[in-house]
Formats: C-alpha cells, structure tokens, sequence
C-alpha cells in the first residue's frame, strides 16, 4: 500500500501548497459535516431551545478541542522539521514521545472537562431552561476526549509527513457513520442531544481505526517501534522540546476560547431566540473557515518541511502564493455565503413555531453578513500564523491569540452597548483584525531570524 507521503522541498509552490490543502478542505468538509449534521438534526427534530442548549456549550467544547489540537499541531511541526531533513530515526522517536505525552494530557483534559463542565456553563450565564441540555451535551462529548486526542494525533502525524489523503478518507468514512448514526440516535431511538454527541465520537473512533490501519499496513522504518523508542531518560528531554512548540498554541487556542465564552455570555443575555439564531451562524462559521484551516495546515507541513531542509527563499515565495490563494478562496466563499445564505441558515432552524424562525433567521442572517465581507482578514490570520508556527516559533503566535482574546472581548463588552445587540457581530471581525497586526509583524521577524541564523551557520562552516 502506498503511504502518499510527500515531499514538499521540491516543486512549484503555488501548486504544491494549492494540491495538498484540496483533500484537507475535503476531508474539514466531511469533519465539518458532523457539526453541521448534528445542529441540523436538533434544531429541526428538538426544537428552538434545543439548538440553543448546543450553542451554549460550543465554546466550551471548542476550547477542549482547541487544546487538543494546540498540542497535537505543535509536536507536528518538529515531525514535518526531521521529515524534511530526511531524520527517519529521529521522526520515529519524536513521534513515539508525541504519542505517550497525548496519552497523558488526554486522561488529564478528560479529568478537567468532566469537573468543569457546569461551573464553566453557570460562569456564561447559560440560561436555565437550555441548562440541562447543554451540560448534558459536554458530558458526553468530554467522555470522549481521549478518542479526539488520537483521531488529532494520528492526523497531525501523517499531515506532518506530506500524506493529506489517508486523514481525508478516514473523516469520509466516519462523516457517513456520524449522518447514519445521527438519523438513528436522534430520530430513531428518541435519545435526543445525547444521542447527537454519541454519534460524533463514535465517527472519531472510526476515522482513528482507519488512520491506525493504514499506519500498521505502511510500516516501514518511520512507523516501525521498539522498546527503546519510549525509553523514559530520553523522553524527558525530547518531551520538554515537544512541550515547548505544543503548550503555546494550546494556550493560544484556550484563550481565544476563552474570549468566545464571554462573547458567548454577552449573546446568552440576548434570549434564547437570539442565541439560537448566533448558533445558527456559528456552525456555519466551521464550513466559512474549512479552507482557511485546510491552508494552515499546508503551511504548517510545506514551511517546516523546508525550513528543516534549510530552504529558506522557498519559504518566501510558497508565503506569497499562499496568501493570494487563500484572499481568492475567501472572496467565492463570502460571494457564495452572501447570495444564498439564507436558505443554507434555514436548514438549521425548526420552522414548527413561525415567529420564532423568522426571528432567529433575521439574527443568523446579519451575522453571517458581517463574517462574510471580512473573511479574506480570517484567510490571512491562518497562512500567516501557520507559517510562524511551520518556522518553529509557537511564542509569537501565541500572542497573536492573546491580541484575539482582547480584540474580541473588548468588542463583546462594549459594541453591543454602542450600536445594540448586533454591535457583538463585530467581536469575531475585531478579534481576526488585531491577530493580523501581531502575526504581519511577528512574520517578517521570525523569517528573518532563521535566514540569518542559516547564513551565519553556512559561513561558519566555510571558515578554514
């Protein structure tokens, strides 16, 4: 079986970066699909106040994610390093050290999630006739957590190593689990919001079980373990080096999560209408976003793969094509969204009580409108902090999330009181606008730091 690795120091960067990011926005598309299946199903089949139970409690799941995938993306970049400087020994370790490090962070996030749940959905203000519902939602979801931290592992592995094809598949076979199994908890067995969560981590086992099978059948020296691969002394140092590309942009995320639970607390004071309908919009917000992640990711593997092979200029020019790509793609998708988005919204909101769908739609609709004009600003946060992170320097865009976080808090305080309760549409816009200046600035910076550090290396070793 081929293992679809590839190797992205050589070639046309325009093309490169274009190729390897189509199956990862296929495969965000399918991954996407079980957010937006589930909110389809229980806005349509539970109602109005059980959409909002799940709005609720998006923030707060998105934040354990967010973490998750902070982690997992961090120990990548060091993986995508040594793949490009062909260290197969060091990539096998390296690897070996990423997966007990997410052993242990899993049963630690699960431990958190589960005490947490409610006090964090009390401190949001969530109101008490979708309070059950909501918590209902993370207890099952957190239940789960460690089946996310290795779906998001195995991923970032072979992402690391140029291979986008086999996570697309897994998350296509899983995406038709998740729909199947959706129809048959929810609308078959009566389980309600529960059964909607169940339903997406059984998809995440599936798309785990595929990746692990295509490993095991790959083999090779890079997928190949011994003992000595987890020996415990060695860990200690390389899982200090993992920790610190991994810890950063988990606390990025956790932060900008973090904003969102305010943001989100601010809309909770609005009614429930109106949390259903910034629901609404915000699951929408993952299929706007699919090909602005699907580029982070490429830059991430494309950039570390050359900086580990010390191919610096390719950098550069593969940054330049990456941003016009990604401004194009976000200007079809905001032309797309704006021309028929309201249709799309309306697949989302149960049309059983008439006034209430017209409300909520009204409240989706406008939000949906704002992202949509500004979302080449959210394309550009993406390529440029993936590139950082591809660079090795996960500091610099962990500021970035912190200049988020105040961004979008500051505007979720204080918009809705100058222009009402749609000046909080504005808190995402803000948030991307103020991570763009720290990412432009931290950019030029981290790139010229490792070009000078490269021509100080290459000229100290022609000295005589």
């Amino acid at each position: 079986m081929a293992s679809y690795t590839k190797n992205m120091t050589k070639g046309r960067p325009a093309g490169l970066i274009f190729m390897f990011a189509l199956p990862l926005m296929a495969g965000n598309i399918f991954q996407q699909l079980y957010t937006v299946v589930d909110t389809m199903v229980v806005g349509k089949y539970l109602g109005v106040d059980a959409l909002a139970a799940v709005g609720a409690a998006d923030w707060t799941n998105w934040m354990m994610l967010g973490i998750i995938q902070g982690f997992t993306q961090g120990f990548a970049i060091r993986m995508a390093q040594e793949f490009g400087a062909e260290h197969k020994g060091q990539l096998r370790r390296t690897i070996a050290d990423s997966a007990v490090l997410a052993a242990v962070l899993s049963l630690v996030l699960l431990i958190a999630g589960q005490g947490l749940a409610r006090p964090i959905l009390m401190l949001l203000k969530t109101p008490e006739e979708i309070m059950g519902g909501a918590l209902l939602y993370l207890r099952v979801i957190f239940a789960g957590i460690p089946v996310v931290m290795l779906y998001n592992m195995l991923a970032c592995i072979l992402r690391s190593m140029g291979d986008a094809r086999t996570p697309l598949v897994a998350m296509v076979v899983a995406s038709a689990v998740n729909i199947a199994l959706d129809v048959l908890f929810v609308m078959g067995f009566g389980w309600g919001i529960a059964g909607a969560a169940a339903a997406t981590l059984i998809a995440q086992v599936i798309s785990s079980l595929y990746c692990l099978y295509h490993m095991y059948r790959v083999g090779g020296e890079v997928f190949t373990f011994s003992r000595e691969d987890f020996a415990p002394f060695r860990q200690r140092a390389q899982g200090g080096r993992l920790m610190l590309l991994g810890m950063p942009m988990a606390f990025q995320n956790a932060v900008i999560a973090v904003g969102g639970m305010i943001v989100q607390s601010v809309v909770n004071d609005f009614g429930v209408v109106f949390i259903a309908g910034f629901t609404a919009t915000n699951k929408l917000y993952g299929l706007l976003e699919i090909a602005a992640t699907s580029y982070g990711y490429t830059m991430v593997t494309y950039v570390g793969q050359n900086a580990g092979a010390g191919k610096h200029e390719r950098i550069k020019s593969g940054m330049r094509a990456a941003v016009w790509i990604a401004i194009a793609t976000s200007v079809v998708i905001a032309a797309v969204m704006l021309l028929f988005g309201k249709g799309i919204l309306g697949a989302f909101i149960s049309r059983e009580e008439p006034d209430k769908f017209e409300q909520t739609l009204v409240v989706a609709y406008r939000y949906l409108a704002v992202m949509s004009l500004f979302l080449p600003v959210l394309y550009i946060l993406h390529v440029t902090r993936s590139a950082i992170q591809g660079m090795g320097n996960t500091f610099l865009p962990m500021l970035s999330g912190i200049a988020e976080f105040l961004m979008r808090t500051l505007s979720a305080l204080f918009m809705p009181r100058m222009v009402g309760e749609n000046g909080i549409f504005f808190a995402e816009i803000m948030a991307w606008a103020g991570a763009d200046l720290v990412l432009a600035v931290s950019y030029f910076y981290v790139f010229r730091r490792i070009s000078g550090h490269a021509r100080r290396k290459k000229a100290g070793e022609g000295l005589p």
